[in-house]
């Protein structure tokens, strides 16, 4: 990448945008990517996910007045934005906005197996499934009349 070779000989985002003839938006992201990984920004990485301690960490240090970009350089993460990230969830949820969320869809409330039903609650939900499966029918039949006509 032509901009990395001239981030690499110290030339910054906005001069390099000026030298490609490009805006300098699209190069400021790059580049920041590049102050943290240098070269190694150009290679992929797998996903990395981080322990409750190491993200409280880092944010206490950012919230006693450390750099945010040189937080990012020393701990290794993908970008700044991602210890912003962080800080914004510490600040609106405190220390439970850094723990992890269960991945998936929520469960669905408790509801007893079929088997524990009482013998008259599953005739009621066969009678209801029975029901709604004959007007389904119904409809169905009443649609394909009005097509032939």
């Amino acid at each position: 990448m032509v901009a990395v070779a001239l981030f690499e000989k110290g030339i910054g985002y906005t001069a390099t945008a000026r030298l490609l003839d490009v805006y300098r938006v699209p190069v400021k992201s790059p580049y920041r990517r590049w102050r943290i990984h240098g070269q190694g920004m150009l290679v992929s990485r797998p996903v990395k996910s981080y322990s409750f301690e190491f993200k409280l960490a880092l944010v206490q240090r950012f919230l006693a007045g450390e750099s945010g970009p040189d937080l990012a350089v020393e701990a290794g993460l993908g970008s700044r934005e991602l210890l912003q990230k962080w800080v914004r969830a510490y600040r609106l949820e405190g220390e439970d906005g850094l723990r992890p969320k269960p991945k998936g869809r929520p469960r669905k409330p408790d509801s007893p197996p079929p088997a524990e039903l009482s013998e008259v609650e599953q005739l009621r939900r066969e009678n209801e499934r029975l029901r709604a499966e004959a007007a389904y029918l119904g409809k169905l039949r009443a649609l394909r009349a009005q097509k032939q006509r």
